[in-house]
């Protein structure tokens, strides 16, 4: 496979010490295999560990990785905003910088760029329990009820995107967990085209996950309440 031009990699991290400097180095190691430019942006999210700290030492040694801070916590919604937003290459390229995901798969998503226009992943077995599995199909199976939207897992943390989606669609609101849905539904409703790539799910090994967390559910649905009316208005 030919190299692609440029691509931005972005990280959201919230308290991620025990994991961030593995996942940024992962990346590091791949990226000039697959591009000829990159750039790896880390969005701190008011982290309050040495989160911060091991990125600013990684970025002195290395001028591709770039350190964003959020001054307090603001939630991931917040966080993928600040990673699309700041991102400057052609492509983006997000994925969750706690380990869950190897980054090598990226190299399964790259040729389908040439149909589509984001390409989400889609987790062969996951690693979570019984209740988070549960959960994460209901709210799968519920945006593709209210919106139409087809694909099997929704809330992957492993997606690119070309950045003219970002351009064109309208600005995104979502602070939480809405913010995936968010992003599909206005893609598609755009005619954006989505193609979908498997990938390997692999358990944390350190840290403490928030995704089932019942602030964080809460908020979702609050959003999609408050977006709602917008999505289902938006047109191309």
């Amino acid at each position: 496979m030919s190299k692609i031009p440029a691509i931005s990699v972005f990280f959201p991290a919230y308290n991620e010490e025990k994991n961030i400097k593995s996942t940024v180095e992962k990346a590091l190691a791949i990226l000039p295999k697959i591009a000829e430019k990159y750039e790896v942006i880390v969005v701190n999210d008011g982290s309050t560990d040495n989160t911060m700290k091991i990125i600013q030492d990684i970025s002195e040694k290395n001028t591709e990785v770039r350190l964003i801070s959020h001054e307090i916590n603001k939630g991931y919604g917040a966080s993928l905003k600040t990673g699309f937003y700041s991102s400057v290459n052609p492509l983006i390229c997000f994925t969750d910088s706690d380990g869950q995901f190897d980054f090598s798969e990226i190299e399964n998503f790259l040729p389908q760029l040439e149909q589509a226009d984001l390409v989400v992943g889609y987790r062969k077995k996951r690693t979570e329990g019984l209740v988070r599995r549960t959960n994460a199909m209901a709210w799968t199976s519920l945006i593709g009820i209210l919106f139409g939207l087809k694909v099997r897992d929704l809330d992957c943390g492993f997606k690119v995107v070309k950045k003219k989606v970002i351009d064109k669609i309208p600005k995104l609101e979502s602070g939480g967990a809405m913010i995936s849905a968010e992003l599909l539904v206005k893609a598609k409703k755009m005619g954006f085209k989505i193609a979908e790539a498997p990938v390997t799910h692999y358990s944390r090994k350190a840290g403490v996950q928030t995704g089932a967390n019942l602030k964080v559910i809460a908020r979702a649905f609050a959003e999609l309440i408050r977006l709602y009316p917008k999505l289902q208005k938006l047109h191309a």
